[in-house]
């Protein structure tokens, strides 16, 4: 096996296992440093109206950076794909606005977490939802199948994230939409610093710069891009976490500042025009 795929291996391997576990300890009501336990970068994402309706297992088990059911409408009769549902909060709050005629997929590669997220759904008694195992980079649905690709702090995990936005175009139906929650880095940052930063962020696999999560989602065929940080995490918060490393949290902030946030990222697949005719030899030969 090549070095490249021995590191995705290991990656997945990881990932699998820091969200079984902790899909496992929402289970037996551990706080696992989801949205209910105080966590700077997961809390005060949603209202106290959208999670009044949720299983309090769904809520405990929000991992984002964001809420990716607020950055779009959706309207009734539509289909959406979440990418690394997890528990199953996205899904659930967006099936209650497509409606029954709409149809929410769920896509996670993580065992416990679709057990997790489909008790969810049968206690939230909702219907249109259907959670698939598979990976974010071979999304296990067809081509033009859906309205919306949502995604909640789950991309910057891949180390291939241009498959997995190649991917969300391919599914998705012309004129779709692509509205995900996610972090990005905003400047340059040594890279140890950036490292232990995005530890304690929970970002497994690495943070994209603004510019290039731009660049990415453009060369995969999206239009109307747009990448608007709005939550910009303080290095203060994380103190405890980079002394428990062995790191001083000073010497971080000094070059970490303004550079980690929480950004709402938005495309759209280009609606299908009509070829165009051509009678020249350059492409009628």
């Amino acid at each position: 096996m090549a070095q490249a795929d021995t590191t995705q291996t290991d990656m997945k391997s990881a990932i699998r296992d820091k969200y079984g576990s902790i899909a496992s300890g929402v289970k037996t009501g551990g706080c696992c440093g989801g949205s209910e336990c105080g966590d700077p970068i997961t809390s005060n994402l949603y209202g106290d109206d959208e999670k009044s309706g949720l299983p309090k297992e769904a809520v405990s088990a929000s991992l984002g950076c964001g809420n990716p059911t607020a950055l779009i409408e959706l309207t009734a009769g539509q289909t959406v794909l979440d990418l690394g549902s997890g528990g199953g909060i996205d899904v659930l709050l967006s099936a209650k606005r497509v409606g029954p005629a709409g149809k929410v997929y769920g896509l996670d590669m993580t065992d416990e977490m679709l057990a997790l997220a489909r008790a969810n759904q049968q206690k939230a008694g909702v219907t249109n939802v259907e959670f698939l195992k598979g990976e974010i980079e071979a999304i296990p649905l067809p081509d033009n199948s859906v309205d919306v690709v949502i995604s909640n702090c789950v991309i910057n995990l891949s180390t291939d994230k241009d498959r997995v936005l190649k991917e969300a175009f391919r599914v998705l139906k012309p004129g779709g939409r692509f509205a995900v929650s996610d972090v990005v880095v905003r400047g340059p940052v040594p890279e140890e610093i950036r490292r232990n930063v995005e530890l304690w962020i929970g970002c497994v696999a690495g943070a994209l710069q603004e510019s290039d999560y731009r660049a990415k989602l453009e060369a995969a065929g999206f239009s109307d891009v747009s990448v608007d940080p709005w939550r910009v995490y303080d290095v203060k918060d994380a103190s405890q976490f980079l002394a428990d490393a062995g790191i001083d949290a000073s010497v971080v902030a000094e070059h970490a500042r303004d550079k980690f946030a929480s950004a709402f990222i938005r495309a759209t697949r280009p609606a299908a025009t009509a070829a165009k005719s051509c009678c020249g030899p350059e492409c009628c030969a």
